[in-house]
């Protein structure tokens, strides 16, 4: 059997669907799978030992589609659920599965805070759609995989975190996703720990004005590692505290501890930590904790997060506790 998988974007959308594809390997006898992605997010997936072939997008959707029909494939498994993945299952004309993307859902929820979405996590819709093939959850979350010549070289990291840090994730694809700035600086000031601050070439000013709270404690890696290697430092963090993007599900994916904090986006889209069904929720009250501005009417906003706050105040991540995160923290990694 040949399936095509597609998700083409992004790094946290990709990493949430990486129990599924483990679980088609691992339970069809003989199945080829091929994954495809947008070639910008080529690293997210490229060690991962389920997928046998890759292809990506790149502008090129004429070409890509006259290669992909050359496959002949038995089945379409369609986790994006765009135009561009339709056209795609147009062309292709076989067989497809697809996941319950719940647009409707989640159009109620940001826009008029109607809750109708059904509490099932985003991979387990994923891992719903295979039903047809005989493919259940196999309990073991999320999925990611580090090349070995891409993990962290010893001095990568300053020797005043050798004995341990905690990983904060300050960047995201959005603004209504991040904490301000002064926010940040707060956090870190109240963090008595050693501290990475994780994020990409975007990130590395602001990353540098956090850091002047204290140059010793706080490092700023932001813009000097690749993904992988920004991975690898969340892998070898004591606890990652994160907004709600990529590394965030990278962080799951290696069962470290996070600390997610949520703004214009909410863990109530069913896209929160996931660490997998093994889990009791006893074990899963010590992995992982959101922060959610209680009792705001505006929130969430969007189910991806927007350039500006709509209601010009910002107040889900304004009032965040600060404070409070920095005590969890602190608790978390000092717990024996």
């Amino acid at each position: 059997m040949k399936l095509l998988v597609i998700r083409f974007s992004s790094i946290g959308d990709i990493v949430l669907t990486t129990p599924a594809i483990r679980c088609l390997k691992q339970q069809l006898p003989n199945v080829e799978i091929h994954f495809l992605s947008k070639l910008q997010f080529k690293a997210v997936t490229e060690a991962n030992p389920y997928i046998d072939q890759f292809h990506y997008y790149n502008g090129n959707l004429s070409a890509l589609t006259k290669t992909l029909k050359a496959e002949q494939f038995d089945y379409v498994i369609d986790f994006h659920k765009n135009f561009r993945s339709y056209k795609i299952r147009w062309a292709l004309r076989t067989k497809v599965l697809a996941y319950r993307k719940l647009s409707v859902q989640k159009f109620l929820l940001t826009r008029f805070h109607i809750n109708l979405m059904p509490g099932r996590h985003i991979s387990l819709r994923c891992l719903d759609a295979l039903a047809p093939l005989g493919v259940t959850d196999d309990g073991r979350g999320l999925d990611y995989f580090i090349p070995l010549h891409a993990t962290l070289k010893l001095g990568d990291l300053p020797v005043s975190h050798s004995a341990g840090y905690i990983a904060i994730v300050i960047g995201a694809s959005y603004f209504t996703k991040k904490l301000p700035l002064e926010k940040l600086q707060e956090l870190c000031a109240a963090i008595n720990y050693p501290i990475v601050l994780v994020g990409g070439k975007e990130d590395a000013t602001m990353g540098a004005a956090i850091a002047t709270v204290d140059d010793i404690k706080v490092y700023n890696a932001c813009g000097k590692f690749s993904l992988h290697e920004s991975a690898d430092i969340v892998r070898h963090s004591n606890l990652v505290i994160s907004h709600d993007t990529g590394l965030q599900y990278i962080a799951c994916a290696f069962q470290k501890k996070v600390l997610a904090i949520w703004g214009g986006t909410s863990p109530a889209l069913d896209v929160e930590p996931y660490y997998g069904t093994g889990y009791v929720n006893e074990a899963l009250h010590h992995l992982y904790h959101n922060y959610v501005v209680p009792n705001l009417a505006c929130q969430p906003c969007s189910n991806y997060g927007t350039t500006t706050c709509p209601k010009k105040h910002f107040h889900c991540m304004q009032w965040q506790d600060v404070d409070q995160i920095a005590k969890d923290a602190l608790a978390m990694v000092t717990k024996k």
